[in-house]
């Protein structure tokens, strides 16, 4: 936590904050995301923030948008810009963004016709969807809306919501292939978190877009944050299958690239990843990022199949304030 000095008392800054911006969270559990590391994620946000001075919001790699929420339910953000190349998500995204009422009624229709089966009915159901899901076109422009999304944007909460441990993967194909989950009553339909994110995502610029292209709105009044596909620390956890395209060193190192005109732009910014010294002596991010600041948090492994697997492990977080 930042220490604070006479000369620069702490505020709490009380924003006027409506009721449904209190109630908005991720509409989707993603792998990775950062629901749990809120705590350390807000003593580590920059100042500025708290200040009032950083007004623009921009994540990169979007995924289930806690920080997204986090910030904006908290701080004066006046526009935000959220990108990923999945285009199921900004597909989804859109569809809250641009017509969420027709996106509540067909997940009404889904839970209506879904839980009330047996546990076979339910599986065959799932598998129906997933079948169906796997059919769409992965090619298509999903930063060009259309009205007959809903269906489309409905069925990704519905695996979600349904799915093995609420777990986002595709194969090399962009095929979604998580098995179905055993839950007794899963809550498929939220309406009124629907609603809420509805009206967060009115200051939001939602597009499939590569990562660099966050550069053409970075200045001194921008905070970015960015949460790329980690890198693998160890042979056995090489998941960063969100989606079909590969995010290897390469990418690691054109996304500091990135970072570093940011920063020249005078943008804040704060990225999380992996951190490979857990395992063995490898500094790649410490080389990588030399000249920020590099801190190591500790996270919980929420999603993965095996329970004795699960457990605390170090993160890094970069920042350069």
């Amino acid at each position: 936590m930042a220490i604070l000095t006479e000369s620069e008392p702490f505020t709490l800054i009380q924003h006027p904050i409506k009721k449904e911006r209190e109630l908005a969270s991720p509409v989707l559990k993603w792998a990775g995301g950062k629901t749990q590391l809120l705590p350390q994620l807000r003593e580590r946000y920059s100042p500025k923030l708290r200040k009032g001075s950083l007004t623009t919001y921009i994540e990169p790699f979007v995924g289930g948008g806690a920080v997204f929420f986090d910030i904006v339910n908290s701080f004066d953000i006046q526009k935000a810009y959220l990108f990923d190349t999945n285009p199921e998500l900004i597909i989804l995204y859109k569809v809250i963004q641009q017509d969420v009422e027709s996106l509540i009624k067909e997940l009404l229709k889904l839970s209506n016709t879904y839980l009330p089966k047996d546990d076979q009915r339910r599986k065959a159901l799932y598998y129906e969807y997933r079948k169906k899901y796997n059919t769409f076109n992965k090619q298509i422009d999903a930063n060009s809306y259309a009205r007959n999304w809903s269906k489309r944007a409905a069925i990704t909460v519905f695996l979600n919501k349904t799915c093995f441990n609420g777990l986002y993967r595709v194969n090399s194909k962009g095929e979604f292939n998580v098995p179905v989950g055993r839950y007794k009553n899963p809550k498929i339909l939220n309406a009124n978190n629907l609603r809420a994110v509805s009206k967060l995502f009115e200051i939001a610029q939602i597009e499939q877009r590569d990562f660099s292209q966050a550069l053409e709105y970075a200045d001194h009044s921008t905070f970015i944050y960015y949460d790329p596909p980690y890198r693998p620390i160890s042979k056995t956890s090489n998941f960063n299958s969100y989606h079909s395209l590969e995010f290897d060193d390469n990418e690691q190192r054109r996304l500091r690239d990135v970072f570093v005109k940011a920063d020249q732009a005078g943008a804040h910014q704060m990225l999380s990843n992996s951190d490979p010294t857990n395992y063995v002596n490898d500094l790649f991010f410490d080389e990588l990022y030399q000249g920020f600041t590099i801190e190591r948090i500790l996270a919980s492994r929420r999603i993965n199949s095996k329970g004795n697997s699960r457990g605390y492990i170090r993160e890094i977080l970069v920042n350069n304030y």
